[in-house]
Formats: structure tokens, C-alpha cells, sequence
């Protein structure tokens, strides 16, 4: 039988009453609870990034603790609690939750509004409900605020969620049960891939700085400056005058058209004059470009042609000595990370300027061995980091089927859509 087979039958004439969340549990505003009082043992407290890292989950894990006697100052969680966040400057942040299973009883602070349920609700029907666009557009008239936005534990009370069965609490909570079982099959999937790709970047990462480890004598070593052409991009001033949406703008780089798994920069999102371009640094398909500051570092390869602003720096040039995915992986390297954070932790600059990157050492080995290299790196670059194969794709594609049967299991009629 399948999972909507089930379900269907499951549901089969049982009604479903929309009740406002105060009417199935208690809900309390948190109170205090400053970065200063935590401590490195001592009661569990659930703030607010630990929400936000694990919301929609149930989970044990906490990462901070706070002495017994300032517990005594802010609010009790316990096991089976929802603690909601209910202010953010983002409102897709208001009203994230987390269910809490530690044994021990927790406490948290004034980020939040804990949910206490009733013999009516699970925790975690809810905690899933919060997920939903019905959810969202429920404290979306209830929020308050502009910069800063809340929903308070009075407002929060006022959203209403489904409770099959109401009548009948026995049943209402086994028809419950029987959603959160079916939604934590999946989570928990995901949960295992998510664990399996932090495994593979770490074996990866092991890989690589292993292939790339050389013996003295055995290869080569120049500096980057002596193999290749580094140079500071160039920003015509002021910027605005020179964006451009037709067809012969250059495309303008920035940070915001990298990503954090991507090696390639394919596409921009604005573009700038021909003049504006002159006045930049054009690079072409192949260069590479390297933050220098913020993420500094991390490179990418330029899969377009475009012009690139101060804030990075490029790499080109090399192409006789070195191949561009060879540099790619060793520029990725934990050795190299280092060896600009050293530099720039020295306390002489604050940024990876193009004098600090032509000063890396780089082995070089034939190009024959290079290419060995990146065969064996390539295969683990595509699993970890890959949208269109490989274990992000996976995630990506078990997410979907997740939030598909989410909204699908939780979508009951309302008795105005009835009417």
C-alpha cells in the first residue's frame, strides 16, 4: 500500500478542525538569556542560531549551557517542547522551530516562544506544520514591526493548524503520529546523506592535500608570480553610471554570482558599458579569479568572459606550465588556505593582495602527472560539490520529495475553502 493509499484510508470521514495553536498547548515567551551567561557546562540552553541550524528537526543536541543559577532566571523547556523563534529581521526567520528530546530540561531565552502541547498535538505535527505556506501566511498578518520583525507568544496563539479528529484525542494523535513517521523516513534520509557528503569532503579533502604533498627534489617548485600573470581587478567609478542592461554590456562579476560548492563563474547578474570595461580588468574564459578579502582566497575559474572589480584578484597566464584544473585543486588546498591566512593573520596586511599571491610556492609537476592528479581529485570534486550529479544533487532530489509529501500530508481544507 502506498504512502497516500495509506493516509486516504487513514483519514478516511474523519474530520478536521482548525484550531488556534493556544487552544492545543500553552504558549511562553522566553526572557534574558545574553551571550555572556553562557558557560561550557552546567543546564542545556537553546538560543537562537541552534534553532535556526535545526529547525523543522527534533534533536538532542545542544551547544551551549548557561550555570544552574542563572537557569533559574529564564523559561523551562522540556522534553517534547517546540521552541519558536519569533523575532528576526527576515520574516521567513519568525517562526522556525525545534522540538526538543533532551532528557535533562533546558531553558532558553527572550529569541523565543516555547510550545508546551497538549494531550491534543504532538510537538512535532507542529514543529513540521510551521514548514507550510499556510504557516507562513498566518504570522505573515500577524507579524509586527519593520526592520525588526515579531510575532509575540499572544499573536502566535492566534494561528491555526489542523487537528484531525479532534473528538476523539486517542486517534487524533495516532493520525499524527502516523504523519510525523512518514515525513522523519524522509528527514532522516536526507540527514544520512548530509552526513555521508561532511564524510566524502573530508576524504576529499585527505586526498587532495596527499596528491599534492611533494618530496624535496621530486617536482619543481616556482612561485606563482613566476609562472603566471597576477593582477588586481579595477571598479570604474562611480559604478552606477556604467551598469548596463544591453546586449554588448560586459558581464560584472560579483561575489553574489559565486557559490559556495561552484568552480566556475557561468553567469552575471548585472553587466557594464563597454566604456565601464575599459576602465575594469577583463579577463577570459579559463582565468581565474580569487577574493581578497572576506572569503579570500577561494578561487574560481571564469567561464565566461567578464570584467572583474577591486575586490578580486586574478590569475592568468599559466597555461604553458600548469593545468587550470591541477591549479584549481592545489589553489583549494588546505596548504595553500593556510599559507594566505598565515599571511594575512601577520598583522602587516589585511588583505590577499596580488604581491602576497605571487609569492605562493606551487610544485609543478609534468603536465602528464597533473592530469593524473585531477582525474583521481575530479571524481571526489564531482560527488561533493556537483548540482547535476553526484550526493548535493541526491540531497537536492530527497529534499523535494520531502517537501512535496509535506505540503501534500499537511494541506487539509479549511472550512472557508469548503464552504
Amino acid at each position: 500500500m502506498s504512502t497516500l493509499d495509506f493516509m486516504e484510508k487513514l483519514l478516511d470521514g474523519v474530520e478536521v478542525e482548525w484550531k488556534a495553536l493556544g487552544e492545543v498547548g500553552e504558549l511562553v515567551r522566553g526572557s534574558g538569556l545574553p551571550k555572556t551567561d553562557f558557560t561550557e557546562s552546567g543546564v542545556p540552553a537553546i538560543h537562537y542560531g541552534q534553532i535556526y541550524t535545526y529547525y523543522g528537526l527534533s534533536t538532542e543536541i545542544t551547544i551551549s549551557f548557561v550555570s544552574p543559577e542563572t537557569s533559574k532566571k529564564l523559561k523551562k523547556v522540556n522534553t517534547g517542547d517546540v521552541v519558536i523563534t519569533n523575532t528576526s529581521e527576515n520574516l521567513e526567520d519568525v517562526g522556525k522551530a525545534l522540538v526538543y528530546l533532551g532528557k535533562q530540561q533546558a531553558v532558553t531565552g527572550g529569541h523565543a516562544t516555547i510550545f508546551k502541547p497538549s494531550k491534543f498535538i504532538i510537538g512535532k505535527y507542529f514543529a513540521y506544520f510551521t514548514q507550510v505556506s499556510e504557516f507562513f501566511v498566518e504570522k505573515r498578518k500577524l507579524a509586527k514591526g519593520t526592520k525588526v520583525i515579531d510575532v509575540s507568544a499572544t499573536d502566535m496563539a492566534k494561528i491555526k493548524i489542523p487537528i484531525p479528529c479532534p473528538d476523539k484525542p486517542e486517534k487524533s494523535l495516532k493520525i499524527q503520529a502516523e504523519i510525523v513517521r512518514i515525513l522523519d523516513t524522509f528527514t532522516e534520509l536526507t540527514t544520512e546523506l548530509t552526513t555521508e557528503l561532511t564524510a566524502r569532503k573530508k576524504q576529499y579533502n585527505y586526498y587532495r592535500d596527499q596528491l599534492l604533498r611533494f618530496e624535496e627534489g621530486e617536482v619543481e617548485w616556482k612561485t606563482l608570480g613566476e609562472v603566471a600573470l597576477i593582477q588586481r581587478g579595477a571598479s570604474p567609478r562611480p559604478i552606477a553610471k556604467y551598469i548596463s542592461d544591453d546586449k554588448d554590456g560586459m558581464p560584472w562579476v560579483k561575489i553574489g554570482d559565486t557559490s559556495t560548492g561552484s568552480k566556475y563563474v557561468n553567469q552575471t547578474a548585472q553587466k557594464v558599458t563597454p566604456e565601464g570595461a575599459k576602465k575594469s580588468r577583463i579577463l577570459n574564459v579559463g582565468d581565474f579569479i580569487m577574493s581578497n578579502s572576506m572569503s579570500f582566497g577561494r578561487p574560481y575559474i571564469m567561464g565566461i568572459k567578464g570584467a572583474i572589480h577591486d575586490g578580486w584578484a586574478s590569475i592568468s597566464g599559466f597555461n604553458e606550465t600548469l593545468s587550470s584544473d591541477y591549479l584549481y585543486h592545489y589553489l583549494s588546498s588546505n596548504t595553500v588556505q593556510n599559507y594566505w591566512a598565515g599571511k594575512i593573520n601577520s598583522g602587516s596586511v589585511s588583505n590577499l593582495n596580488a604581491d602576497i599571491i605571487k609569492t605562493l610556492p606551487v610544485p609543478i609537476p609534468e603536465i602528464s602527472k597533473q592530469e593524473k592528479i585531477v582525474a583521481i581529485l575530479d571524481k571526489f570534486d564531482t560527488l561533493t560539490t556537483s548540482i547535476t550529479e553526484g550526493l548535493p544533487r541526491e540531497i537536492e532530489l530527497r529534499q523535494k520529495q520531502y517537501e512535496y509529501y509535506r505540503d501534500l500530508l499537511l494541506s487539509f481544507p479549511r472550512p472557508e475553502a469548503a464552504a
